[in-house]
């Protein structure tokens, strides 16, 4: 039923338009501001797709917050509980930084510390075209670049309105919404 009024609804849009909504998410964030429809770059991201997939599929996600919100940059969650306790993580993974995707409004990519291939559990989804964080070189952390994995599909608009939440700090923690903004659950969708 879904895609008949997704095909219905992008039957009347401009061909721009379509292109940033013909794809089927593979995982749905069910978010406290509503669902955030995923597509995983897979074959471009194949270490960062099955490490965000096993976090997913392994409840990770759920009840986790979006604890850094920075609006003209990027939303980033996935490793504190609603009580700002940090989740156990796995090992983390080699960085895809240099994979030729961009980190681009829309796209979701592995947070990490300034080690370049420290990324675990958290990612964050640009709310703007963030070309300063594409890979360069492999001389240092900070021209490694974060890895782009994914891009939103379907609900970019409760993107928008989580980037627009007022924040402010917590403990060593900045840009903290003040009022929660809670993964319910990270539903992966099947073929």
């Amino acid at each position: 039923m879904r895609r008949l009024a997704l095909a219905l609804l992008t039957a009347t849009l401009p061909a721009l338009a379509l292109a940033q909504t013909d794809a089927a998410p593979d995982v749905v964030l069910h978010t406290s501001e509503g669902a955030i429809g995923i597509e995983l770059y897979e074959e471009q991201a194949p270490k960062s797709v099955e490490n965000f997939l096993a976090y997913a599929e392994s409840g990770h996600y759920d009840g986790t917050l979006f604890h850094r919100v920075i609006d003209d940059f990027m939303v980033q969650g996935g490793g504190f509980d609603t009580d700002f306790t940090q989740k156990a993580t796995r090992e983390p993974i080699e960085n895809e930084a240099d994979n030729g995707l961009k980190n681009r409004r829309g796209t979701l990519a592995m947070a990490r510390t300034g080690a370049p291939h420290s990324a675990t559990a958290q990612f964050f989804i640009n709310v703007a075209d963030n070309g300063f964080l594409d890979h360069v070189s492999t001389q240092s952390g900070r021209t490694w670049g974060y890895a782009v994995f994914g891009r939103v599909v379907d609900g970019m608009e409760v993107v928008d309105t989580i980037k627009r939440v007022p924040t402010g700090n917590r403990g060593r923690l900045q840009n903290v919404p003040k009022t929660p903004v809670i993964i319910e659950r990270a539903e992966v969708l099947g073929d």
